[in-house]
């Protein structure tokens, strides 16, 4: 396996064109978290659809997750990330058609295509550890994420404004957050494309073999293992709650701007603590930080659940908290798979990781609808909180390596 021992002199260059293509992809991000349940709700009329978009462009995120890993794997992570985005960017665009002309059909579609920008901008977090050395890996995932911070948490913030956008192109409120979404993964695409030189996996493949110590590839597949649910897991609990939060908040009268902060301090805590997640799962593990994610996952469903529907505050804080679980689990388990998996297999193995971490977010998305329903938000909070529990025994079942 090829492992770099000190910083590939590129290193530097290829993290600066990564953040920023983040910061213009993040906004594009949050037109699904933010308005896509409402969108959704209003065409089709029912609060069991809500959950509905966060099923399908997480599907859609987990096809082209194979997509985009498989054109990694051939052509390069710059071939494979710019067109991701270029893909979200077109199914944005059809978005705000199937909005403006009431069309439930497309905007299903379009919203399945949609999901490829956030595939994308997940992949982008491997790219940044291609060439870092291993006792920096989680800082390199974690540059990689909190560069998403600043669109993201813009994005939910410009609602009103996109909203306004978009009444004055007679389009619905609704649809201007995916306006905006067209434009930002269009620019992140062009970014790549144009700057990511040279491509961090085609490079990390062409240096000689370092020497390194003997790994047991049964550690190797532990190691493997548990990245893998750890992602999924938080996947799962972070798309079923946050999905339902918008929903929740308007059924008890809270508006568009309180519902977009809400949003905002959640995403903030997806990628604002990345830095700090980074430099826990290099200095103390990554197993040790896993547990920390699912204690802060299950403080987040208690909250949620506990809260009073009226209150923006306390739902302020289980989603930050929500957000800031799901930070640690997604750069410890990043770190632990790229770890675990040697170059010559790595963009194929992550590609279809991140196809399993879609399909448990598609499963929270789709049945978070149908749970609220037919029981309640608190009950959805509650029960995503204790699932997020069952990561905390993995810290027990540590391999012998110092993880």
């Amino acid at each position: 396996m090829n492992t770099l021992i000190t910083r590939h002199p590129a290193q530097r260059r290829i993290l600066t064109v990564l953040v920023a293509a983040q910061v213009l992809s993040g906004a594009g991000l949050a037109a699904g978290i933010t308005v896509g349940a409402l969108l959704a709700q209003d065409m089709l009329g029912a609060t069991s659809a809500a959950g509905l978009p966060a099923a399908l462009f997480t599907i859609g995120s987990a096809l082209a997750a194979l997509l985009i890993a498989r054109v990694s794997g051939l052509r390069g992570r710059r071939a494979g990330l710019a067109g991701g985005y270029l893909a979200g960017a077109v199914g944005a665009l059809g978005v705000v058609i199937a909005a403006a002309t009431d069309n439930a059909v497309l905007l299903f579609v379009a919203l399945f295509v949609y999901g490829a920008g956030s595939a994308t901008n997940l992949q982008a977090r491997y790219a940044g550890a291609d060439l870092a050395a291993p006792q920096r890996r989680g800082s390199a995932v974690s540059t990689v994420l909190v560069a998403t911070t600043l669109g993201a948490v813009l994005g939910p913030n410009l609602v009103t404004a996109t909203g306004e956008l978009a009444t004055s192109w007679h389009v619905p409120a609704l649809a201007g957050p995916f306006i905006l979404a067209v434009f930002a993964y269009t620019a992140a695409a062009i970014v790549l494309w144009a700057l990511l030189r040279p491509d961090p996996l085609l490079t990390a493949r062409s240096l000689p073999a370092a020497p390194v110590a003997s790994r047991d590839s049964r550690g190797d597949a532990r190691l493997l293992l548990i990245g893998t649910t750890t992602m999924v897991v938080i996947q799962l609990v972070m798309i079923a709650i946050m999905t339902m939060t918008p929903v929740h908040m308007r059924l008890h009268g809270h508006g568009l701007a309180a519902t977009g902060f809400v949003i905002a301090v959640h995403v903030a805590g997806m990628f604002l603590p990345s830095p700090l997640s980074g430099w826990l799962v290099d200095r103390i593990g990554r197993l040790p930080v896993i547990a920390a994610s699912g204690v802060t996952l299950l403080a987040a469903g208690l909250v949620a659940g506990f809260a009073p529907a009226e209150s923006t505050p306390l739902l302020t804080l289980a989603l930050g908290l929500l957000g800031l679980g799901w930070n640690l689990g997604l750069v410890s388990g990043s770190a632990l798979i790229t770890d675990a998996v040697p170059l010559e297999t790595r963009a194929t193995v992550q590609g279809r990781i991140d196809m399993a971490i879609a399909v448990a977010g598609a499963t929270g998305g789709m049945a978070s609808g149908f749970v609220v329903a037919s029981s309640s938000y608190p009950a959805l909070s509650f029960a995503g909180g204790i699932i997020a529990l069952a990561l905390v025994p993995l810290v027990v079942v540590r391999p012998r390596l110092r993880v």
